[in-house]
């Protein structure tokens, strides 16, 4: 118990230093290099930095807990703690358990904090900031299918809940049926009401002897049950950073309608799977570590373990790209090599239990 606080203390102190020095990096140089774009408001810079330093967490804290294992290791190699740990009949296991521990713990309260607030969206929101000085720009020109209907939104303005210039497109037996044409929707109770909209009705045949086209209005009507005017946002601008409640409700919307659901698998997945590389590349990096400095070129093995946690961080998050893209599928590019971490890992671990 006494090796675990003590190890879990430093490994935390060691976490949040290095991912407050990253993050800071990160937003510094970004902002650096957009000073001229950012002709803004004091407020809205404010807020553009908030939400810079929110992406910058969401990509660096994985990372962020493996350097702090490495820092951690060495600082009880060099303390000796390590060897005075080991002197008291603790095991590989006992020092290993504190990091993996922890940063599983980390991770957890990470995904919870993904499903509370908008980490995910983050930079989609610096980037309207920079570009249009607003965080939630609006849509223009949305055009997409629910069931048997097409719908066109000129404009879609996903804060406001509201959409202009509306056109739904019914069909049967693949001919054009009617016509629904609206100048705004707003989204209420989980459906878009529309107060007042002209419906252009096509006779079923066309001839000389029919009546042409009848135009009526109604009022109070209510299209595209469930469809929340983030998902749509996210769904049809191809946009791959979901919140989880957007994900899961996406995948459930899009499902129903068998329609491709690769792009918020992969958002699910980087969101449920992706973090858990880290306790994996943990195990894999401790057990390389010696026990004391004797035994390590400690300049040779810092630079050896931060240039593979580097490298393994990049190609994972290059892989969630192609799979974001839909250029490889979500489970080759995110589940795969994250559950091959794992083997390695459990391959690890018992080759030293065995020899210990």
């Amino acid at each position: 118990m006494l090796a675990f606080k003590y190890i879990s203390f430093h490994y935390i102190r060691y976490f949040f230093i290095i991912l407050l020095a990253l993050v800071m990096f990160l937003v510094g140089f970004d902002y650096m290099g957009s000073t001229e774009k950012l002709d803004i408001s004091a407020n809205l810079l404010l807020i553009y930095v908030v939400y810079k330093t929110f992406y910058a967490v969401d990509m660096l804290l994985p990372l962020s807990l493996v350097f702090a294992m490495i820092s951690t290791k060495l600082f009880l190699i060099r303390s000796n703690a390590l060897v005075s740990f080991y002197s008291l009949g603790y095991s590989r296991a006992d020092i290993l358990k504190p990091f993996v521990v922890v940063s599983s713990a980390i991770v957890i309260i990470f995904i919870f904090l993904h499903s509370i607030s908008n980490f995910a969206r983050a930079d989609e929101f610096a980037k309207n900031i920079r570009k249009n000085a607003q965080y939630l720009s609006p849509t223009r020109d949305l055009f997409f299918t629910y069931k048997d209907k097409f719908v066109y939104f000129s404009r879609l303005l996903p804060l406001q809940e509201s959409a202009e210039n509306i056109r739904v497109f019914s069909f049967a037996n693949n001919s054009l049926k009617e016509i629904l044409v609206a100048t705004k929707a707003a989204y209420r109770n989980d459906a878009w009401h529309i107060d007042k909209a002209d419906i252009i009705t096509k006779p079923d045949d066309i001839s000389f002897n029919s009546l042409g086209m009848r135009v009526s209005e109604q009022k109070n009507l209510e299209i595209l049950q469930g469809f929340r005017p983030k998902m749509l946002d996210q769904v049809y601008e191809g946009k791959v950073n979901f919140t989880i409640k957007d994900a899961i409700d996406a995948y459930i919307l899009l499902k129903a309608q068998n329609i491709n659901t690769a792009v918020v698998k992969s958002a699910l997945y980087k969101i449920f799977v992706y973090p858990f590389f880290v306790p994996s590349l943990i195990v894999i990096i401790f057990f390389f570590v010696p026990v004391s400095v004797r035994f390590l070129n400690i300049s040779l093995f810092s630079f050896g373990a931060i240039i593979l946690s580097l490298v393994v961080w990049a190609f994972l998050f290059a892989l969630i790209e192609l799979s974001n893209h839909k250029t490889i599928p979500s489970e080759l590019g995110i589940i795969v090599p994250t559950f091959v971490l794992f083997l390695i890992a459990i391959r690890q671990w018992r080759v030293h239990r065995l020899s210990t």
